[in-house]
């Protein structure tokens, strides 16, 4: 764009947001601690030079604006803290068995792909006996009330015509077939009936369930979500950062992308292998 279009289109802008925010030329050049004339001069268009930096933030500033929106050089008017704060949120990850955010954001992409790199396993593809081990120890008297609300909510998921993609690490998988690390104490027949829960779920609705372990000492993902086109989001532990600005949920569309590329094996093989898993001698 050349000086002369640019400096027209500075003159469009800046009238424009004038008369959205109700300011006269005085009120204006009040704000910005410029004389009048100098705001009438800009807009007169007997000048194709446009305003020193200083000035253009300043206008910015007073009329809640985007400088770059100003000066031509996009076309969202809102100043970057604004669309920051729309597009980037942090939100609270309660451990709980009900996550009211999760499920939200489920509804919200009811009928999109999700693709999911989950902390643990999945919880919507858990046993009752594994989401009772779990989260009965902080749940104490309202746990059947709880585990009943799951359970509807887990239905609702499986019928939201939303296909799941989820890849999650080969030592995650390893370590609940032994019963070790996070899995520690875990009774045995409720690891051996979770696996074989697992792998029957991946047999019966594949392919709108695929699951991808992965190596984590050739690829690493922290658990992340991505909601379709319209949402990804990282988990923090305490806190979820949620992005809805479509540049980000495309990297880490591209990300998960990578973990299914690099996955330890197909999607139609996991089956076989969490059944080995299930199968092996307690002491293995």
């Amino acid at each position: 764009m050349d000086k002369i279009n640019r400096a027209t289109l500075f003159r469009s802008r800046l009238t424009e947001a004038m008369a959205q925010r109700g300011l006269t030329q005085s009120a204006l050049a009040r704000a910005v601690g410029v004389d009048r004339s100098t705001i009438s001069q800009i807009l007169s268009g007997t000048s194709d030079r446009l305003p020193g930096a200083h000035l253009a933030a300043d206008f910015a500033v007073a009329l809640q604006i985007s400088a770059d929106w100003l000066l031509g050089l996009t076309g969202r008017p809102e100043p970057l803290a604004d669309l920051l704060a729309a597009t980037v949120t942090i939100k609270e990850a309660p451990r709980a068995l009900i996550d009211e955010t999760i499920f939200g954001w489920h509804q919200e992409a009811a009928g999109y792909k999700i693709r999911h790199v989950p902390a643990t396993l999945p919880d919507m593809l858990k046993t009752r006996a594994m989401v009772e081990w779990e989260y009965r120890p902080q749940l104490g008297r309202t746990a059947e009330q709880a585990f009943g609300a799951f359970e509807d909510r887990l239905e609702w998921m499986r019928n939201a015509q939303s296909d799941y993609e989820i890849a999650l690490p080969l030592h995650e998988l390893q370590a609940f077939a032994t019963a070790t690390g996070y899995y520690a104490g875990l009774p045995d027949a409720t690891r051996r009936a979770q696996l074989r829960h697992l792998a029957d779920l991946c047999d019966q609705l594949y392919p709108s369930l695929r699951l991808y372990p992965f190596d984590a000492r050739r690829v690493f993902s922290a658990p992340v979500t991505i909601f379709g086109p319209l949402l990804a989001v990282i988990y923090l532990g305490r806190d979820y950062l949620a992005f809805r600005d479509s540049a980000r949920v495309v990297r880490l569309s591209e990300h998960f992308d990578w973990l299914v590329r690099e996955a330890a094996m197909g999607a139609r093989d996991v089956a076989a292998f969490l059944r080995s898993l299930a199968d092996q001698p307690a002491s293995a």
